[in-house]
């Protein structure tokens, strides 16, 4: 059976940048083979749970200020209209022809670059309690038995307004939170993952909540929990990829 995972995306740069962390989506994606991806990315936020129908997702370029090349990449992946059809009637889902944001396509083009493994998006809906959104990944699991990867696509720690150099160190703030959200899912204490905004320095690492949510979808649909990967890009933002086996 797929773990669900919960990838921390970075900056869009991380598809053309050779960091630790592009490596590390490189090789993992080798060692998978699904027939389908259902991804929650960080940035399709809606009031109502919304899934994409399309059969042919175009690749967004929901950013700006980057170098062309960026813009220039396109990640063909079909849709599986009928997976989302079935997960719109299940989970009362508004059924809409969304693209692949950022969010989703720049990991998934480094995890299979060949963009032949059908993607499906589900929205972010903002309204909802951190509850809800656990409960939402555990109406996923059952796509896992079907060999559907679920992916929730955020950051581990997002502030923005403190990014600093690429490659300079992990500040004391981003790690304090860092480690307490490892310390949690190590103990599955679903409990205070719930409360997740209580933790040291949170609102420092999320002046706003929608970068740490996708990880509740993820926690929901799995079970424990396992760090694959950690690093750090532009100091404040933690690169960790989680897998709930």
């Amino acid at each position: 059976m797929l773990p669900s995972l919960f990838i921390s995306h970075g900056s869009p740069m991380l598809a053309l940048t050779e960091t630790p962390a592009h490596a590390f989506l490189r090789e993992f994606g080798q060692a998978l083979a699904p027939e389908a991806v259902v991804v929650v990315s960080a940035h399709w936020t809606t009031d109502r749970l919304a899934v994409s129908t399309s059969a042919r997702p175009e690749t967004i370029h929901d950013f700006g200020g980057f170098p062309q090349a960026l813009f220039e990449i396109q990640y063909p992946a079909p849709g599986e209209p009928e997976l989302a059809m079935r997960l719109a009637r299940a989970l009362n889902a508004v059924p809409t022809e969304r693209g692949l944001d950022h969010g989703a396509w720049v990991p998934l083009s480094l995890m299979f670059p060949n963009a032949e493994v059908p993607v499906v998006s589900l929205s972010l809906p903002l309204t909802w309690s951190n509850q809800a959104l656990m409960e939402l990944g555990e109406k996923l699991t059952a796509l896992r038995d079907e060999n559907v990867l679920v992916i929730g696509s955020g950051s581990l720690t997002h502030n923005l307004g403190e990014l600093q150099a690429p490659d300079a160190a992990m500040p004391a703030w981003v790690g304090e939170f860092a480690d307490w959200v490892h310390a949690r899912l190590v103990e599955g204490d679903r409990a205070a993952l719930l409360d997740w905004q209580s933790a040291p320095q949170a609102r420092r690492n999320h002046p706003t909540p929608e970068h740490f949510q996708p990880l509740l979808v993820a926690l929901g649909a799995g079970g424990r929990a396992e760090r694959r990967h950690h690093s750090v890009e532009h100091g404040v933002l933690a690169m960790d990829v989680y897998a709930f086996a």
